[in-house]
């Protein structure tokens, strides 16, 4: 498995831009949750303004694939030109994973 973890802040000052933005990143994840190899997306947001995606693939293959779909190529050039002031991707190869499930009552 492969997980991605996408670090981002918003360019300070943006207005009027946050219709588009949730617009562009529904899309993505519809797009990306219909590609192979597609396991998981969750986001989250600090009181510091920076957002976090953690995305699940198989494998990198798969990330390759949905790193250089057209539509999202497109979506990267966005964020660059005109949402993000910084971000950092970091695209992760699973070690070793650890889970403890809840007991079934």
């Amino acid at each position: 498995m492969v997980v991605i973890v996408f670090r981002a802040r918003l360019r300070p000052g943006l207005s009027g831009v946050e219709e588009e933005l949730n617009r562009v990143g529904m899309r993505m994840y519809e797009l990306a949750s219909s590609m192979p190899g597609f396991r998981s997306y969750k986001d989250f947001a600090a009181e510091d303004g920076e957002t976090v995606s953690v995305i699940e693939f198989d494998t990198l293959e798969h990330v390759a694939a949905w790193r250089d779909h057209p539509e999202h190529r497109e979506a990267q050039e966005l964020g660059r030109s005109r949402f993000f002031e910084e971000y950092t991707i970091h695209v992760c190869e699973v070690a070793r994973t650890s889970q403890f499930p809840a007991p079934t009552l």
